[in-house]
């Protein structure tokens, strides 16, 4: 088929992700990072004063970046007089910048640090040792600012620890921690640790209880984050563990995965009310009163927000996005309920015309896949179609969405990937198959065991439902993903021929590879998935055991510096097709690490992608 001309270019998609990101607030000024796809992918602090004026605060070839469980999170911290810390991601020393602009460091080289706390002259944050064995190490420290003392170790034993938080009257230290091999969202501990005698106790949480995103009420009180209900609902609970109770029981989520350290899905105001970010799919921002569980959204052109919020007196500071509005540091006043975009993802939109509208939409699995093992399933998806600047004959082509994590969600941000997609007249649908979050633990849990079954069959089952609602031409279905999202475009096209071709971005093709060498923050994760290592149950869901059941043509990309999802998953997988004669194209990327960063990369990238859809389509 002719694509449609465009007026998205693969450079209007690469330069578009400046991703800003982790704001901090105070006295009317604005801190938050963003991504330099022309500069090599690099990641500077940008500072926004009350007056207006905004200033990047790292020159090249500084950027701020940890590597802590390798996917990071918030790399800085600013100091009560207005210093901004910084962990840098060439050595992951912390850095202070002086009066000057100029880093100076403050830790050694050999480990890294994350979620940054910044308290009575000192920081406080997770310190993450690589010992030259292998084994790896955290613990939830303090360091001095003035670099005039050694670092104090605050929680130790632990596998895991995230979100340390100081009580307003210093005495106490929460935080959450966990064990392999469970996730962060399958069970994890609140605990205390009493700072002037070092004795520490367990206030929330277990094996089966996902508690996460603590904050100080007052002294004695904390607000927290649990799943206890079957959804994450914000709970109140007392020092010891006394008092509990939902603040506002629901059948939503008030949390999103925290796959990077140091998100806040909610903040306290000073009047007392909570901002927060509740929904199921998307999360909107509402205005909580803890006392009388009153909640009430606020009218804003946002549909989803990071769970990132940050309190400056009674306004809220975020990052908040819609289909037709990009990503966009925000700040709001809750009092006037006035709102004001800081800075964009993009510097420019295309025509809004060219930007499709996502629709919710739900497969019931058992109707269109009869082997389903929940014959009740509903797979949530949502459908992007094609923008026809002139009618069109006949269903168009589409692509399927599918998302990393497993235990991620597909949400309805402004993406230019689509749109360059829908505007030449490929429709989308992203699903978000069973494992997703956004939908409750129930759903979450189908995954469990099931990796590389449910994922793949409710994927199956989104593009034949496609193809029976007449929506899709069925011989032009393709479907595409990253990381463990091309784990299901493999091991979907390895099962099934419903689709034309398929796409992966630094996908796992093999699980004893990727159990063996995969970094430490996963390296358990495949139990939970599919279960205690065993060559003959993975001989039943990994892709590169299944590759005879590939008929259609495969793109497979990758990244030569993953520590992720290391290259040797793409290669051996497109060995193995080239080896049975089924087309592939393979491509790796010099520099690149789990997700492209630099411009050229994610140009080569999606041209290489249109030219596959051209071939296929045609």
């Amino acid at each position: 088929m002719p694509f449609w001309p465009s007026p998205i270019s693969t450079r209007d998609v690469a330069g578009s992700g400046v991703r800003p990101s982790w704001p901090t607030a105070r006295d009317g000024q604005v801190w938050w990072t963003e991504d330099r796809p022309d500069e090599g992918g690099r990641t500077t602090i940008v500072c926004r004063a009350a007056d207006g004026t905004r200033r990047d605060l790292l020159p090249a070839p500084w950027c701020a970046r940890t590597r802590v469980h390798e996917y990071g999170g918030r790399p800085y911290a600013v100091t009560p007089s207005g210093e901004v810390l910084f962990t840098n991601l060439k050595d992951q020393r912390l850095y202070i910048l002086g009066e000057n602009g100029e880093p100076k460091p403050l830790t050694p080289e050999g480990y890294r640090y994350a979620d940054l706390l910044v308290h009575d002259g000192q920081v406080w944050c997770v310190r993450e040792h690589h010992a030259e064995d292998g084994k790896v190490t955290r613990a939830i420290i303090s360091i001095p600012l003035d670099g005039g003392g050694e670092p104090r170790e605050w929680a130790t034993g632990c596998d895991f620890y995230a979100s340390p938080t100081i009580s307003p009257d210093g005495q106490h230290l929460a935080y959450v921690c966990w064990n392999h091999p469970r996730m962060p969202w399958d069970g994890t501990e609140l605990r205390i640790t009493r700072l002037s005698g070092g004795d520490s106790w367990t206030v929330r949480g277990g094996p089966t209880e996902s508690v996460l995103a603590p904050v100080w009420k007052d002294d004695s009180r904390l607000y927290l984050i649990s799943d206890s209900s079957g959804w994450w609902n914000l709970h109140e609970i007392g020092l010891h563990g006394d008092g509990a109770r939902a603040v506002y029981p629901a059948s939503e989520e008030f949390m999103l995965p925290p796959w990077r350290l140091g998100g806040m899905p909610y903040t306290v105001l000073t009047d007392g009310r909570l901002a927060v970010l509740h929904g199921r799919g998307d999360l909107r921002l509402g205005l909580l009163d803890p006392t009388s569980g009153a909640l009430t959204d606020l009218e804003l052109p946002y549909t989803g927000w990071d769970a990132s919020l940050i309190a400056d007196g009674p306004s809220v500071v975020g990052i908040g996005y819609a289909a037709t509005t990009p990503r966009s540091v925000v700040t709001v006043n809750t009092e006037t309920g006035e709102h004001r975009p800081l800075k964009h993802d993009l510097t420019s939109l295309p025509d809004p015309a060219y930007l499709p509208i996502p629709r919710a939409v739900r497969v019931r699995a058992s109707e269109i896949h009869a082997e389903s093992p929940d014959d009740h399933a509903e797979v949530h998806a949502f459908l992007y179609p094609p923008y026809a600047p002139a009618a069109a004959e006949g269903p168009p082509p589409y692509v399927i969405f599918v998302h990393g994590g497993p235990t991620a969600h597909a949400g309805t941000s402004l993406d230019l990937e689509k749109a360059f997609l829908t505007s030449r007249g490929i429709g989308v649908l992203d699903v978000n198959y069973g494992g997703s979050t956004g939908y409750g633990r129930a759903y979450r849990d189908r995954l469990k065991g099931q990796w590389g079954l449910v994922d793949v069959e409710d994927t199956i089952a989104a593009a034949r439902w496609l193809a029976a609602e007449g929506l899709a031409d069925p011989a032009k279905i393709a479907v595409r993903g990253g990381s463990a999202g091309g784990w299901t475009v493999m091991a979907a096209c390895c099962r099934s021929d419903v689709f034309a071709g398929g796409v992966s971005y630094y996908g796992v093709s093999a699980l004893a590879p990727l159990v063996a060498h995969t970094h430490d923050f996963e390296s358990r994760y495949v139990e939970a998935l599919v279960g205690p290592e065993d060559p003959q149950v993975y001989a039943t869901r990994e892709p590169l055991a299944l590759v005879d059941g590939v008929t259609c043509p495969m793109l497979l990309l990758q990244g030569l510096d993953d520590p992720v999802v290391p290259p040797e998953q793409s290669t051996a997988f497109a060995d193995a097709l080239s080896e049975r004669g089924i087309p592939c194209t393979y491509l790796a990327f010099e520099g690149e690490s789990h997700g492209f960063r630099r411009t050229e990369t994610r140009v080569a990238a999606l041209a290489a992608e249109l030219a596959f859809y051209q071939q296929l389509f045609a």
